[in-house]
């Protein structure tokens, strides 16, 4: 029975049906392929470019590599619940859609809220990164006094990060097939580098650079203490969470954000052609595809350049990226070379960030939960408003606001997101059983069970800050609900028999 006030569910039937409107539809042409390039594409990015490096030197020394399989393990059990999940509601919306369908409205709009923090921050964050590369690579071609940022009236104006966000956003709204497009040709550049990096890389490890594998744990006053600790850490009494076992877990939390990415491949199941067959493979494939990478690459790093020269304070001071080992090994060209990769792969990364950003906003409008009129498509079947919208959005804070240490806030929204699709899995095989599902969790309630358990282990091992900024960001969601959402809920008028 569907539930009433807060809990009244969506059911499978309406999601689906609602697929048809004719002034929101999305248009069918996404296939296994494609959704793999997407998954792939975001993927391949910020995480693997900067994070390797930076979780090495900063908190798990080379454990790094371990760090990765931790948390790809963690997303293999919940990438399992979403292909379940989207190829048996093949609905844009990804994990807001799914929980509408289980665990009622309320908890529906507040992994919405959710989600709206992880993409667009995300896509923020990304950007403003490109845009130091974008300054690293024009330098190669005419010279150190070029930037790509300027001020004015005591602002920084980062011009990068708005010429990146504005020529996304555009491609977006011109078709997700496009989209889809332009990401293979990024997609494949960027692969290559990352080959290139580990084949070229083989050849400078010193096998003495993995002594220790998993360093001793630093003294508290060397960082990651108080509320820049785990929070693990700080609810066991640990004196911090830079290196030792603390360390390792607290880089497998880190390096999550490199995986994040797969979800958004569920978030275009209403735009794909057999979403039921398509979707669980480029989930799938996609995050197989990666998780050998990021350990290759992690390997391959932490060989070439002891930890300690990989953290942020080291001789030279600043953020360390794998380019770093390069150019310490006075293999500048081959640093070069990555710089430009980078460039290209940061490019796709905020390209589905902002996809999956647009898709969700997309679900939650033609819900009523936000303004109706942003759900309407136009004539090349995509959302233009929304469109729009997300791409002021995040131009607006990758252009004028600083973007550092974002990760762990997308991190903790994202976990939160995997432990209700796991959950709802078990929700809806008892509570529809009858619903058609083009592939189905081996082991239930085995894998959902694990699933939550290593996110929610993960969720422990971010630190004490990014958790109080959680909470802050979920009780400004609660408050839109209760004053706009409730109250324009389409679903709410149709059971109250008010006119939509």
């Amino acid at each position: 029975m569907p539930g009433t006030g807060l809990w009244r569910t969506k059911s499978i039937e309406q999601s689906i049906a609602d697929t048809d409107e004719p002034d929101t539809k999305l248009r069918r042409n996404l296939s296994a392929w494609d959704l793999t390039v997407f998954g792939v594409a975001v993927m391949i990015g910020a995480g693997i470019f900067t994070l390797t490096a930076k979780t090495a030197g900063d908190v798990a020394g080379p454990s790094v590599s371990l760090a990765f399989v931790f948390a790809g393990v963690a997303c293999a059990l919940s990438a399992l619940c979403y292909a379940e999940f989207a190829s048996t509601v093949p609905v844009a919306g990804s994990a807001y859609t799914f929980s509408y369908a289980t665990f009622g409205e309320f908890l529906a709009w507040i992994i919405g809220w959710d989600l709206i923090l992880e993409f667009s921050v995300a896509a923020a964050a990304v950007a403003k990164g490109w845009s130091v590369y974008l300054q690293t690579v024009l330098r190669y071609v005419f010279g150190e006094n070029v930037t790509t940022s300027f001020e004015i009236a005591g602002f920084t104006v980062d011009w990068g990060s708005l010429l990146l966000v504005a020529v996304l956003a555009t491609i977006l709204t011109l078709g997700t097939k496009l989209s889809s497009r332009f990401g293979l040709v990024i997609t494949v550049i960027k692969v290559v580098i990352v080959l290139f990096v580990v084949i070229l890389g083989i050849a400078y490890i010193n096998p003495d650079n993995y002594t220790p594998f998993i360093p001793p744990a630093a003294e508290a006053d060397a960082g990651g203490a108080g509320v820049e600790q785990s929070l693990l850490s700080a609810l066991t009494g640990g004196s911090g969470s830079v290196y030792g076992a603390f360390g390792l877990l607290a880089g497998a939390s880190l390096v999550f954000f490199a995986f994040i990415g797969f979800d958004i491949v569920a978030t275009t199941a209403e735009e794909t052609k057999n979403p039921q067959r398509d979707v669980p493979r480029g989930i799938l494939a996609s995050l197989g595809i990666v998780t050998v990478l990021y350990v290759a690459v992690s390997l391959v790093v932490s060989g070439m350049l002891p930890y300690t020269q990989l953290a942020t304070d080291a001789e030279p001071a600043g953020r360390k990226t794998i380019a770093t080992a390069f150019a310490a090994n006075g293999v500048d060209w081959a640093a070069n070379i990555i710089s430009i990769g980078a460039l290209a792969g940061l490019t796709t990364v905020v390209m589905v960030l902002m996809l999956g950003q647009q898709r969700v906003l997309f679900a939650m409008s033609r819900d009523g939960l936000l303004p109706r009129k942003l759900a309407k498509t136009g004539k090349r079947g995509t959302p233009v408003r929304v469109n729009i919208l997300v791409g002021v959005v995040v131009a607006i804070a990758a252009t004028f606001f600083e973007a550092d240490k974002l990760e762990e806030m997308v991190n903790v929204g994202t976990l939160f997101a995997f432990i209700l699709v796991s959950a709802g899995v078990m929700v809806l095989r008892k509570s529809r059983p009858d619903l058609k599902r083009g592939f189905r969790v081996p082991l239930v309630p085995l894998v959902p069970i694990l699933a939550i358990a290593a996110c929610a282990w993960l969720m422990l091992n971010l630190t004490v800050l990014t958790w109080l900024r959680f909470i802050g960001w979920m009780v400004l969601g609660v408050l839109v609900y209760f004053v706009y959402s409730r109250r324009h809920s389409l679903l709410g008028k149709q059971r109250d028999g008010a006119k939509p």
